[in-house]
């Protein structure tokens, strides 16, 4: 995610996503992986108004850890579902699809959607694998940034 702008643009969309869930009076959770670790980066709570401040520390690049980061969105999923079922639970996916992992979908997600940051001419296409993987909803990050 650091070669060009790849997440410097995920920032942004980042920070686009969580200022609707803000205005939408959401419950947000975001978990960052970059090199060797997954990392809770902020805990399931009400969203709040974001700047860019807060979300410049995130970091990236290195051997990104997929299957740790679901491994952990998994747990947050379950134990949501557990203690509000009614709640609807989205996991939302920003990756350039350099890990070569391919990790299960979180079962207790209700709503997937892989968004794609890889920018290169020549494209991998893991992500798109994956959003096929987890029939989950999938979208280039130049086309999303146009509708959100």
């Amino acid at each position: 995610m650091l070669a060009g702008e790849r997440l410097a643009t995920a920032k942004g969309l980042l920070l686009r996503l969580l200022e609707r869930a803000y205005q939408q009076r959401a419950q947000v959770a975001l978990i960052c992986f970059a090199g060797s670790q997954a990392e809770l980066r902020l805990a399931p709570t009400a969203a709040r108004h974001w700047n860019e401040d807060w979300v410049r520390p995130i970091a990236g690049g290195g051997g990104t850890p997929l299957s740790s980061g679901m491994a952990l969105a998994s747990e947050l999923l379950t134990d949501s579902a557990r203690r509000q079922p009614a709640q609807q639970r989205w996991l939302w996916l920003l990756s350039d699809g350099r890990s070569s992992e391919q990790p299960a979908a979180p079962a207790a997600a209700d709503q997937l959607m892989v968004v794609d940051c890889e920018q290169q001419r020549l494209r991998l296409g893991r992500c798109v694998q994956l959003a096929e993987a987890w029939q989950a909803q999938y979208q280039h990050i130049s086309e999303f940034l146009d509708c959100v």
